[in-house]
């Protein structure tokens, strides 16, 4: 529990949403995925937007963040969790993620039958290779976001999962 005494940071995310308008329905597995993803931010996360309007004020934060896919890219809408404001628009190629965006859901897919069918040490061994391929991404995301938001690398993790999820059609 945090002390009352302390403020609450500034340089977090306070919810996350998704643009579902391509989303035609998700199964139950990428829903826990999203669940768990947007859980975990919103207890721990550092999402810091760099150069900020002026008129965004000399603390801006807490934020709350839409990821959406268009045309291949990330668009982040970056508002005030305040009053809703908007405060910044990040659009990023997602070119760089491509493959690993293609090997996660190809591991998922193999992480979901393992857990119905395959042994504890099977299913430990898919999980290394998917908790790695979210380490990978991270890495690329926090450069991608350079110079636009810092983030660490836990909230970049779990960005990822959010930006594959937006990747299922049908």
């Amino acid at each position: 529990m945090r002390d009352a005494a302390l403020p609450a940071r500034r340089d977090r995310l306070v919810e996350v949403t998704l643009d579902t308008g391509t989303i035609l329905r998700w199964n139950p597995d990428v829903q826990h995925e999203i669940d768990v993803a947007v859980y975990d931010l919103k207890e721990a996360n550092l999402f810091r937007p760099q150069d900020l309007p002026a008129e965004a004020g000399a603390e801006p934060g807490p934020f709350v963040l839409h990821l959406a896919v268009l045309d291949n890219r990330l668009v982040m809408e970056i508002k005030a969790a305040e009053d809703g404001r908007p405060l910044d628009k990040v659009t990023l190629a997602l070119t760089p993620l491509r493959r690993l965006i293609r090997e996660y859901f190809t591991i998922c897919e193999s992480y979901y039958e393992a857990i119905r069918r395959a042994s504890p040490m099977q299913i430990e061994a898919i999980d290394m290779g998917r908790r790695g391929l979210h380490d990978e991404a991270a890495v690329i995301l926090r450069e991608r976001l350079d110079g636009k938001v810092e983030i660490d690398h836990g909230t970049a993790r779990r960005l990822f999962t959010l930006i594959c999820v937006l990747h299922i059609r049908g």
